[in-house]
């Protein structure tokens, strides 16, 4: 995990101070499924077309533009965009304490772990232990990828975590939904039946284990890979040459693109030369890797 360090700067409370370095405290799981054409195996992309024309259009010509009424647009340049970003900094800003419960679960949006650094152990385990005993926790905000959060610091266990907060304007109303009245008076439940339904869940009820729930569809879709794989039912699918468009940077290290290149600079090793051979040997050919 130390290597995967994503941001560093301090929790900020009053005039407390703590440096800390932010760690991604959750992983993409399940299967992911890449799209093949069936005729000939290959590699599916994306193109950016024009929805009228159906025409791919080069990357110079997009421009962004945000929708307003009457199908109209705003149509801003990237320097006005990126003028408008929040400007980057290293500070989490505790802004208030709040109980947990407070907090509806369909706002918490990605968890993160919080590490001190630069010798800020003690003000850590300060802060940590404050909030755990008077058993609030931290609501702040938190500059992500030149992206404004609301995020709150939990206490658990020896760890600060920061979960990132949907804004209250990103939650939709559940009024728009039809849902049976609150209460159960208005709901028109029975005294009968409540009393049942308690019993049900107090039967089911236990302590939360989060490693007896696994994803099973993931499971099951693996072991059937596995068990076409042992069978050799497999189709072989020929990496493209140019996944990117051209003048596009990637941060992907192409680890054979790197050997090629480099065996490229260097004189091939001599053949020893037959007794009987006289005219000049052909020029070695590449073999592709």
């Amino acid at each position: 995990m130390a290597s995967r360090v994503i941001w560093k700067g301090a929790i900020t409370f009053g005039l407390v101070h703590v440096p800390v370095a932010l760690y991604p405290a959750s992983a993409e799981g399940g299967i992911d499924f890449d799209w093949l054409d069936k005729r000939s195996m290959d590699p599916v992309g994306y193109k950016r077309v024009n929805k009228r024309t159906g025409k791919e259009i080069r990357s110079a010509d997009i421009v962004k533009g945000v929708k307003i009424e009457d199908g109209h647009y705003v149509v801003l340049s990237d320097q006005e965009i990126k003028d408008a970003f929040p400007k980057t900094t290293q500070t989490i800003e505790i802004e208030a304490f709040v109980q947990a419960a407070e907090i509806p679960f369909v706002y918490l949006e990605k968890p993160y772990y919080l590490e001190p650094v630069a010798k800020g152990d003690k003000v850590y385990a300060l802060l940590r232990e404050a909030m755990a005993e008077a058993g609030v926790i931290g609501i702040a905000r938190v500059v992500l990828h030149t992206k404004e959060h609301l995020a709150a610091l939990i206490p658990a266990g020896p760890a600060l975590i920061m979960n990132t907060l949907r804004w209250s304007s990103e939650i939709r109303d559940p009024a728009e939904l039809k849902l049976p009245a609150a209460g159960k008076s208005a709901a028109g439940v029975k005294d009968g039946d409540l009393k049942m339904a308690a019993r049900l869940v107090a039967d089911m009820t236990q302590k939360w284990k989060p490693e007896d729930y696994s994803d099973n569809f993931a499971t099951a879709i693996t072991a059937l890979v596995k068990q076409r794989e042992k069978a050799g039912k497999t189709e072989a699918v020929q990496p493209l040459e140019a996944d990117v468009e051209p003048g596009a940077a990637s941060n992907v290290v192409d680890l054979t693109e790197l050997l090629r290149k480099s065996l490229g600079g260097r004189k091939p090793a001599a053949a020893p030369e037959k007794p009987a051979a006289k005219a000049k040997p052909p020029a070695p050919r590449r073999k592709r890797a």
